[in-house]
Parts: C-alpha cells; sequence; structure tokens
C-alpha cells in the first residue's frame, strides 16, 4: 500500500495547488490512496479556514472522475489549541470527515512559523509550552485520527536543536494519552525539505511510541505544491520497518485499516 496522507491544495490557505492536479500527479507516481487534508486553524483565521462545503464538493467529484485509478479520502488538519475546542467539536459533526490530523501550530493564538510565539521566550519556555498544550487539547478532544508533525516546534526553533530528554516526560504524556484512545502519530516527510537533521517525528520519539506500544501511524508529505506529493514516501517504509514497525495506517470513516510494510 502507498499511500499519502497529508496534503494540501488550494482549500488551504498556504497553497494554490488544484487538487484534481495533485490526484493526476499521485496516479502517475503509482500511489494506491491519498488523503487530503485542508487547514483549519480557528483563533488566529478567519475567512481563510477551508471552505469545507465547497471542498467536499470538489472531493466527491474527483473520487467519482478517478475513482478506477486511484482511492481519495477526506481528510481535515485542525490546528487545535484548549480554547478553541468547541469550534472543532462543532465542523467535525458536520462533515463525513474519513482522516483527521491533530496538530498544534499556534499557542495562545500567537504562531510559531512567522514567530510570533518565540521572542520573549527562553527555548525551553516555548518548546514545553508547545508540547503542554497538545497535552492539554488531547486529554479533552478525541475525534481525531493522528497526531500531525509531533515535533514541529523543532522546525522554527531559531536557538537550534533542544534536547528530547528536556521535553521527554511531556512526550511520554502525550504518547501514553494517544495509545490509551487508540489514536496514532504521523510520520511527516516535509522533515526533508526543511532540511532538519532527523525525522518529524524524530527518531527518539518514533522508537518511544514503538516501545510504548504504539502501533497506529500514517505517512504523509505535507504538499502544498506538486514537488512535494509523495516525497521518500516509499523510502520510509523501511525506515519504520528498521524502527520495528509492522504496519501503515490509512483511514476510512475514521477507522483505522493496517497494510503490513
Amino acid at each position: 500500500m502507498l499511500a499519502d496522507y497529508h496534503l494540501h491544495t488550494s482549500f488551504s490557505d498556504d497553497s494554490e495547488y488544484p487538487m484534481e492536479d495533485a490526484v493526476r500527479r499521485a496516479i502517475a507516481l503509482g500511489f494506491d490512496e491519498i488523503c487530503f487534508t485542508e487547514h483549519i486553524d480557528y483563533g488566529v483565521k478567519t475567512d481563510t479556514n477551508c471552505d469545507c462545503a465547497a471542498y467536499q464538493k470538489e472531493i466527491e467529484r474527483c473520487r467519482e472522475r478517478f475513482r478506477d485509478d486511484i482511492t481519495i479520502r477526506m481528510g481535515i488538519e485542525f490546528g487545535m489549541q484548549v480554547h478553541t475546542i468547541p469550534q472543532y467539536e462543532e465542523t467535525f459533526k458536520q462533515y463525513p470527515f474519513d482522516f483527521v490530523i491533530l496538530s498544534c501550530h499556534q499557542v495562545e493564538d500567537q504562531e510559531f512559523w512567522n514567530q510570533t510565539f518565540q521572542p520573549g521566550r527562553t527555548q525551553e519556555e516555548y518548546n514545553r509550552r508547545y508540547y503542554e498544550e497538545i497535552l492539554h487539547v488531547i486529554r479533552r478532544y478525541e475525534d481525531y485520527s493522528v497526531l500531525g508533525h509531533l515535533d514541529m516546534i523543532r522546525r522554527y526553533d531559531k536557538a537550534g536543536e533542544y534536547p528530547f530528554e528536556k521535553v521527554r516526560d511531556l512526550v511520554e504524556e502525550i504518547l501514553k494519552t494517544v495509545i490509551a484512545r487508540g489514536k496514532g502519530i504521523e510520520l511527516n516527510t516535509s522533515c526533508f525539505r526543511y532540511g532538519l537533521p532527523d525525522l518529524t517525528p524524530g527518531r527518539e520519539i518514533l522508537t518511544l511510541y514503538r516501545n510504548m506500544g504504539g502501533k497506529i501511524l500514517t505517512i504523509g508529505s505535507d504538499t502544498h505544491r506538486e514537488a512535494h506529493l509523495g516525497v521518500r514516501i516509499k523510502e520510509m517504509h523501511g525506515e519504520l520497518k528498521s524502527l520495528g514497525f509492522e504496519s501503515v495506517y490509512t483511514f476510512e470513516k475514521m477507522e483505522p485499516i493496517a497494510h503490513r510494510l
């Protein structure tokens, strides 16, 4: 099973990639299945969040047009904070999502990518606060499938690599909650285009997850343009096997489906 489970198109505010072009590209690359995961980030975005009704309509059109060539799933990426949980609860009820990535892109309505949150805080403070927010959210919210790019804060840490051991306690609590509730994490191959020194999440987190009994894991490219789609996903099958994982997962109607590596 070759599947890319993290794709953005023009239904996300940071992409102009037409959905049909993405589907055609995935077919050309030999993918069996793809899942679109458009952005919704309540608290920092208003009219730039995904128009879910229009998105659903385009998903259905592409499914019909390419039904003999590829499986297309309707996912979403929720950029959650504790105080925005009620808005996501309402959105989840309204649409037939197959898959939900729960990500943390901001804390206190201050984003990481543009360095709004980090200034005025020590490296320890903003790293720990990032993981604390994820933990607080997943203890209150369960309508998700996997945690997206779990150590994403590393992308935007201008102070350099922060030692994993200094956040291990928080990561363990996060993974404990994820596993206990039958959820998963994703391996996000955007680490290669960001030039990170490790996978996303890093091998220490992936190994910890496996050792704690974690099994559900998806692989996604975090595509925003054609050049991103499917990048190094097949290679990651071998990487995961070397780390002791036995399966990669896809989803249908929020239910995980295992595929042996």
